[in-house]
């Protein structure tokens, strides 16, 4: 075997372990984004995604901040309930998981606009609404003192 042929057969080894190395890659990022190992996905989680995905400028993902919906929006939602695949109560549970959590109660702040399903303003928070929703994070937040407490004292 020549130079040459060694040279060529050196080249054609380094594309195939580029090949293999960029395959590698993609499945990686493949099996991040598909159903963990169990082969299910949390329905509540699946019907959020179908909610991002079909109205992202109303349900944008993470790192994304929450934004603040429209009073009635879950009319709207539950009316495409056929189009989206997926049933009235799973969309219910998908909306109250949205919607009771921290990450959105920081978005209820007074004067902020709210959206309808395609990011149109919609309405403003409501002085009201906002202290609502810090009310209910100190709630949670001494909740979860209370929790910890009992287990502090017992060690």
């Amino acid at each position: 075997m020549g130079f040459e042929q060694l040279a060529s057969l050196r080249d054609e080894l380094v594309k195939q372990a580029a090949a293999e190395k960029e395959t590698k890659r993609q499945k990686k990022a493949d099996d991040r984004t598909t159903v963990k190992k169990s082969g299910k996905v949390d329905p509540l989680l699946a019907v959020i995604g179908l909610l991002q995905k079909k109205f992202p400028l109303a349900f944008p993902k993470k790192p994304a901040a929450k934004v603040p919906l429209k009073i009635g929006i879950h009319k709207d939602i539950l009316e495409q309930a056929t189009e989206l695949g997926t049933n009235k109560n799973e969309l219910r549970a998908a909306i109250k998981a949205w919607c009771w959590g921290n990450r959105y109660w920081d978005c209820l702040t007074e004067d902020a606009v709210r959206v309808d399903l395609l990011g149109n303003a919609a309405g403003l928070v409501t002085k009201i609404d906002a202290d609502q929703a810090s009310k209910l994070k100190l709630g949670r937040k001494k909740k979860s003192q209370e929790v910890e407490a009992p287990s502090a004292e017992g060690a």
